[in-house]
């Protein structure tokens, strides 16, 4: 499908493009504003949207405080992932990083503030860019995707400091142990590779696919998912889900879903996680399903969690993934409403 509308369509072929447009939407891609207040998301069509978060949860909301306050086409192809700054939107597509200004956004003037490519092996390779994950210590970002390599950049230069080299295909996922300057990644070849940031070097390699209890051959070795807390990790997608202590590499809890799932999070005393399916599936740390909360989505790709100290009052949970919606939930027991796109 086209990603820009055609010149002079009439308008009723126009609704029927944006109609089939919003059928057909993936968004790949959510992150919240440094005030709390807003959120963007990014779809399988370059296209940002941002939403006020605050006008949504008003009391006194319509069904128009539920749509974009302002949509940019932001790449020509699909925004995999966003990461937000102090001051920036940073945004991922295929083969390039985006900063743009979230000042200047919320005024609806989206021009981009700068644009980077990692230094990738031939001029001709566009890999794809689909995690982003900041570094506030070093103030550096590191991307990851389809080269197989975790790309360091100083934020405050732009320039790309280090390549990170180890795994041996696609990496889906990335996340940092705040305490210590490492960070884990996650890929296509089955491994959870873990990374001094100091040194530049892989010290410790968890196979996932390789432990019987957590093998799914069926499903294939690839890890889509990941998240660090302290000395525990969360993982999954081939695989099951599974929770790990790092120091001793070993899998302490194997939790009871079948379908991959595509993205976790640790939250208080709960792990959150989403993939295959309409729920947010609400573990505890034994690995006892606490809930399944439905979505409108028929597969979920992201969650976000808002806890931005700025703005108490929009303290809520999004999910995105197969569809144009953005379910909001404002506690963890039910989704209240969708935003649209």
């Amino acid at each position: 499908m086209e990603r820009a509308v055609p010149h002079a369509v009439p308008l009723g072929q126009m609704e029927v493009f944006q109609a089939l447009q919003r059928l057909h939407m993936t968004i790949f891609s959510q992150s919240v504003s440094p005030c709390g207040k807003f959120l963007a998301a990014g779809n399988n069509y370059g296209q940002i949207a941002i939403f006020s978060l605050s006008a949504a949860l008003s009391s006194e909301a319509k069904e128009e405080s539920k749509k974009p306050v302002v949509t940019f086409q932001a790449h020509d192809g699909p925004v995999y992932s966003m990461v937000s700054t102090d001051r920036h939107l940073l945004s991922a597509g295929d083969g390039e990083v985006k900063a743009w200004l979230w000042a200047e956004i919320l005024k609806k003037g989206c021009k981009e503030l700068w644009r980077r490519q990692p230094p990738y092996r031939t001029s001709l390779e566009v890999p794809e860019i689909n995690a982003l994950l900041l570094v506030p210590k070093e103030n550096s970002l590191i991307l990851a995707g389809g080269d197989c390599q975790l790309h360091t950049m100083d934020l405050e230069t732009g320039t790309f400091t280090r390549a990170l080299r180890g795994h041996t295909d696609y990496v889906h996922c990335l996340a940092l142990r705040e305490r210590s300057p490492e960070v884990l990644s996650g890929g296509e070849d089955g491994a959870v590779r873990l990374w001094d940031l100091r040194t530049a070097k892989e010290v410790q390699t968890i196979e996932v696919y390789k432990h019987e209890e957590c093998s799914r051959p069926h499903n294939g070795r690839w890890i889509s998912c990941l998240a660090t807390d302290s000395d525990w990790m969360v993982c999954g997608g081939g695989p099951a889900l599974t929770l790990w202590h790092l120091r001793s590499s070993t899998p302490t809890t194997i939790f009871p879903i079948r379908v991959p799932q595509k993205h976790v999070t640790f939250y208080q005393d709960l792990i959150l996680s989403a993939g295959q399916g309409r729920c947010v599936n609400q573990w505890q740390l034994s690995g006892e399903l606490k809930a399944q909360v439905p979505g409108s989505s028929p597969g979920l790709l992201s969650l976000s969690l808002n806890q931005q100290p700025a703005a108490p009052e929009c303290k809520v949970l999004t999910a995105a993934g197969n569809s144009s919606r953005v379910d909001v939930f404002t506690n963890l027991g039910y989704r209240a409403f969708s935003l649209s796109f």
